[in-house]
């Protein structure tokens, strides 16, 4: 396959993606069709199939690109990095249907039962987090990283799922810098929790810098391949 296909292919297969989150995101996985897939991607059935042989490939395709730390610079603290994925997570999962998809898909019963979830290599991702952090004497030695990590998992889910369901307005991302200014103070040794920041205001300014760093991202990978 030669780079030019190479690159369409990936193309091709992001479009399928997307078009497939948006009416899961919608509809539900029982409620969506194939048909509907192809037509909102407008790609071919077999184009569609080689990529994901069922609609169950294609939601778990869903679920494992909803596993990201996409626009994450690296900082000086291993703890912020970690902070970063998360706000920045919550202010894209409204405004991004492959990541609210993947959400809705999780927390469905049947297509939980059926697909399973993305929060295991969450939970492994932010573990690994954590351990580099307690090595770099950012978390205190005491703290289970594989406990702590699963309770963010939850607790972030439920934030989510809980002030949806309240009367009012919630900001994801206000709630969720909250929710870890809470459990990171628990955590973070006392020299290094005055250096974190944790605000709705960052996850914002993280957003802003995706596109360069989605830039940055793409050249660094076509100096690798050359």
């Amino acid at each position: 396959m030669t780079v030019a296909q190479q690159e369409r292919a990936i193309r091709t297969r992001k479009c399928i993606l997307e078009a497939a989150a948006a009416i899961f995101d919608k509809r539900g996985y029982e409620s969506t069709t194939i048909a509907e897939v192809l037509e909102r991607a407008e790609v071919t059935k077999g184009a569609l199939y080689f990529h994901f042989p069922s609609k169950e490939d294609l939601a778990r395709g869903v679920l494992d690109a909803a596993v990201t730390t996409d626009g994450v610079r690296p900082q000086a603290l291993k703890l912020q990095e970690m902070i970063d994925t998360l706000l920045l997570l919550a202010y894209r999962l409204p405004r991004e249907p492959m990541l609210s998809a993947a959400l809705r898909l999780a927390i469905d019963l049947e297509s939980r039962r059926k697909l399973g979830t993305a929060w295991p290599e969450w939970i492994v991702l932010l573990t690994g987090m954590l351990a580099d952090a307690k090595v770099r004497g950012e978390v205190l030695q005491h703290v289970d990283e594989a406990y702590v990590a699963r309770m963010i998992v939850c607790t972030w889910t439920g934030v989510r799922v809980v002030t949806e369901g309240l009367p009012g307005e919630y900001e994801l991302t206000h709630e969720i810098a909250l929710l870890l200014q809470t459990i990171v103070a628990t955590v973070a040794t006392p020299t290094i929790l005055p250096r974190l920041e944790i605000s709705a205001v960052r996850a914002a300014r993280l957003s802003d810098d995706m596109p360069a760093w989605r830039a940055e991202t793409a050249e660094s990978t076509v100096g690798l391949t050359r």
